[in-house]
């Protein structure tokens, strides 16, 4: 193995966000390797949308650090943010598209914005983009137009314009019916096997994650819990209550059983700070 590919894709270390006098994550760590695909999951308020926040550089850390490729974010100037940008691609929760534009344009924005490509170079990789979607016939349709699964593939189409190295999905089935939801979660599978990119998906929905992930990574309450194979997840959601209250927390969110160790706390907690973390931390 290179020493390439000994540097982790995507690398946090102890980090810290805090908004005001609630802090969100609490010295979170996690390493998403070359090529795999790293879920990332937990329920409303636990951190995982704010986790996804600093990994694509919308936010910067009170503490600790996130590096892409072995480059601290915090450390690059502009310029050097810039061109870390164009190895990443995000699909945001309900694809983002410019209802102005047409499906081709908003897939030709990146393209526009980060290359000196003429306009025929750029029709034809707009074109090859959507078929990887499965969208090339929609190329001159109206995002109006589309269902809310056809819309988040133009999402992905438009994430995928400048050949990115690591695709950060950020609730990919959220609003779609289970037809769908299998369908994109084939299509995020299977472009991760073909286009050997590294994928960072952050979802609440179980099927979704058990039928994508190579490892998982489960937020609570801004705290990362465990990061293992999917199969080491899928043993603790099939197995009986250990009396460990971190494994039946686990095993409580996994199952979407209504009462157990997170249910419990949240009562105890209280209704405020519960509506405090899903409004701060996602």
């Amino acid at each position: 193995m290179s020493a390439a590919n000994d540097i982790p894709a995507v690398r946090v270390w102890q980090l810290v966000k805090r908004f005001g006098d609630h802090t969100v994550l609490h010295g979170v760590d996690l390493e998403v390797r070359p090529g795999e695909t790293m879920v990332i999951m937990g329920g409303s308020g636990c951190g995982k949308t704010t986790l996804l926040k600093h990994m694509i550089g919308l936010l910067s850390p009170d503490a600790g650090s996130v590096e892409l490729f072995g480059s601290r974010l915090d450390e690059l100037d502009e310029d050097g943010l810039d061109a870390l940008r164009r190895r990443f691609g995000v699909l945001f929760q309900g694809g983002a598209l410019l209802t102005s534009l047409t499906v081709a344009e908003n897939v030709a924005l990146a393209l526009e914005e980060h290359t000196d490509l003429d306009a025929e170079t750029i029709d034809i990789i707009v074109r090859i983009k959507l078929e990887q979607v499965g969208l090339r016939e929609a190329a001159g349709r109206m995002p109006s137009e589309l269902s809310g699964g056809m819309r988040k593939r133009v999402g992905l189409a438009r994430a995928l314009a400048l050949d990115p190295e690591i695709l950060f999905y950020d609730e990919p089935s959220a609003g779609l019916d289970p037809v769908t939801t299998a369908e994109i979660d084939e299509l995020i599978a299977g472009l991760t096997r073909k286009l050997g990119v590294t994928s960072v998906v952050v979802t609440h929905v179980m099927e979704s994650a058990f039928r994508i992930a190579d490892r998982m990574a489960m937020l609570d309450a801004g705290r990362m819990l465990k990061i293992a194979p999917r199969a080491d997840f899928e043993a603790i959601r099939d197995g009986e209550p250990t009396g460990d209250e971190q494994a039946d927390l686990i095993r409580q969110f996994l199952r979407g059983d209504a009462e157990g160790p997170m249910s419990a706390r949240r009562t105890l907690d209280g209704y405020e700070q519960d509506i405090m973390r899903a409004a701060e931390g996602g």
